[in-house]
C-alpha cells in the first residue's frame, strides 16, 4: 500500500504555469467600473433564476426541484430588494419586484402545505403575499 508523502502537494487547483493564474488587478479594476445599481440588479437576477430552477419553473421541471433551497433564495431576494430597492431607481425596482412576487407566488403553489399568510419566504421583508 502506498502513501502520499506529507509534504508532497496533491493539489491540482494550484496553476502550474505563472500565466495560467488569473489577473486579479484586471478584475478589481474591472468591477471598479461597474456602477453599483447594475451589481445589486445582476445579483437579484441571479438569485431570481436560482429560485425559479429551483421551483421547478424550466424546461427540466421536477429534476431539479428543491423547495427548501428555493425558500433560501426567495428570503435572500427579498432582503436584497429590501435593503438595495431605496438606492437604485424605480425603473429598476419594479420588475425585480414583480418577479420576487411571482417567486412567491410560485412558492406557495408547489407547496404540499402552504405558509400562513406572512410566514412565506421573503414576507418578513414584503409582507403577506395573496394571489
Amino acid at each position: 500500500m502506498s502513501e502520499t508523502p506529507q509534504n508532497e502537494s496533491t493539489d491540482s487547483a494550484v496553476p502550474s504555469n505563472p500565466s495560467d493564474t488569473p489577473d486579479f488587478s484586471a478584475m478589481t479594476r474591472d468591477i471598479a467600473e461597474v456602477p453599483a445599481v447594475e451589481v445589486i440588479v445582476t445579483v437579484a437576477v441571479n438569485l431570481m433564476s436560482a429560485a425559479a430552477v429551483k421551483l421547478g419553473l424550466t424546461e427540466e421541471g421536477d429534476e431539479y426541484k428543491d423547495l427548501d433551497e428555493a425558500r433560501k433564495l426567495i428570503h435572500t431576494l427579498a432582503g436584497l430588494l429590501d435593503a438595495g430597492v431605496p438606492e437604485i431607481s424605480s425603473f429598476h425596482a419594479s420588475p425585480l419586484r414583480d418577479g420576487l412576487k411571482s417567486l412567491q407566488l410560485a412558492f406557495r403553489e408547489a407547496s404540499f402545505v402552504p405558509d400562513e399568510p406572512g410566514q412565506g419566504p421573503g414576507e418578513k421583508y414584503t409582507g403577506p403575499v395573496y394571489g
